[in-house]
């Protein structure tokens, strides 16, 4: 048995089967749902003409908001690195602290 489907999605009112793993069905529905809100947002709100070009501007704009949420993780993961850091050195000192409080006793 196939693990894989026919999904037929629509973009710009015009159908295209895909094939995917049957467990991405979803997601592939949500791609095609999001690109073609993007497609009719510059086809709405711009001179640009041809599912072409409406395509290219449309991957375009995708691929930015990609690249600047992979911009924004990777400066959080830097900035809860160096929070871990910070929360070690703190614990480093309490242990010292609490250490040398307990050899005066």
């Amino acid at each position: 048995m196939s693990d894989t489907a026919q999904v037929k999605v629509m973009i710009l009112g015009k159908e295209y089967y895909i094939a995917c793993q049957k467990d991405e069905k979803d997601d592939l529905l949500d791609a095609a749902r999001y690109l073609d809100e993007k497609m009719r947002h510059i086809r709405n709100h711009s001179q640009i003409s041809g599912m072409d070009k409406i395509a290219v501007m449309a991957a375009l704009n995708i691929a930015h908001e990609l690249t600047q949420a992979q911009s924004q993780s990777h400066g959080s993961l830097e900035h809860a690195q160096a929070l871990t850091g910070q929360v070690q050195a703190m614990q480093q000192r309490i242990d010292q602290t609490l250490a040398a409080a307990s050899a005066d006793e």
